[in-house]
């Protein structure tokens, strides 16, 4: 049976490590100049419906480097913009192509486009989910930190995507996730409720970021103001005004504690520029290995 990559609750604890191996073994390879064109041959698709920099470069370069082509596409470029099915796109597009990335607003459409394709389908972001930015932090994490058990998490900033895909990564594996959102802001309820229940080292929310970022050993943030917001940015900088990631906040903090963003950022508002550019910030090599795990996707899926 083909797999697909739509989420974090789908993935066993076997899964994180093949990937993370295999992700381990892929950047070594590529650093020490050693060919590993396993996919030569092998075509991706990319559906992007949202602009991208790190996941069309990380994604495209990636598929390069092992060997593969992938094809950029938007929906202004296929027949999927002029009313094409979503079932007949994906049915059509398995006949190409090795595998299908999407990047898109709606959860339902990848996961339409998975029920529909014969081919794996990796969810390259979607309004509730980020599977792929979750999995190289976590990656970023455990070559900081040598593991991921037994660390505490504070997700500091708006519920979204990222913070949805960070509670499912905690309900799987052995850590500790703290979230600081406005009231209005929470992450998706059912993902909370189900992540609280399933996850073994806890889950919590709380509104003061100094309560989530007590003795954090990763402080991690994101924009307040997602794709598809931008009506709402002077709105919600008054009201997520609190929740930068400052070198207050750091001090509440572990002494070793990481910084990371997913970027793209905006300094001076989610996070301080001498934090996120100070010495406790792993925020490049976060967006160095989205190649190095995407292209471990990749390998395993096609």
């Amino acid at each position: 049976m083909k797999k697909d990559l739509l989420n974090i609750s789908d993935l066993e604890e076997g899964d994180f490590e093949k990937i993370w191996r295999k992700a381990k073994k892929l950047k070594q390879n590529l650093k020490n100049g050693k060919p590993h064109a396993s996919l030569k041959g092998k075509t991706l698709g990319m559906i992007f419906d949202k602009s991208s920099t790190r996941t069309r470069i990380s994604f495209e370069v990636g598929m390069y480097q092992l060997g593969g082509i992938a094809l950029f596409l938007t929906s202004r470029d296929t027949q999927i913009g002029r009313g094409e099915t979503i079932a007949d796109s994906a049915k059509m597009m398995s006949r190409y192509l090795n595998g299908i990335m999407i990047r898109t607003f709606s959860q339902q459409s990848v996961e339409d486009f998975a029920r529909f394709a014969s081919i794996p389908v990796i969810n390259g972001l979607t309004d509730l989910l980020h599977p792929c930015q979750i999995l190289s932090d976590l990656f970023t994490i455990r070559e900081k930190k040598g593991s991921c058990e037994k660390i505490k998490v504070a997700y500091i900033g708006d519920g979204n995507n990222i913070a949805n895909s960070w509670i499912e990564a905690a309900a799987k594996l052995p850590f500790s996730l703290a979230l600081a959102c406005p009231e209005g802001y929470d992450p998706d309820r059912k993902i909370m409720e189900k992540g609280r229940k399933e996850a073994t080292e806890g889950i919590t929310l709380v509104r003061d970021p100094l309560k989530a970022a007590k003795d954090a050993d990763v402080l991690y943030t994101d924009v307040w103001t997602s794709m598809g917001q931008e009506a709402e940015s002077e709105k919600r900088k008054e009201i997520f005004e609190n929740y930068q990631i400052n070198k207050r906040l750091l001090k509440a903090a572990k002494k070793d504690a990481m910084v990371m963003h997913c970027l793209p950022a905006h300094r001076g508002e989610e996070i301080a520029s001498d934090v996120i550019d100070g010495p406790q910030s792993v925020v490049i090599d976060q967006a160095e290995n989205r190649l190095h795990v995407q292209k471990a996707i990749l390998e395993i899926l096609l």
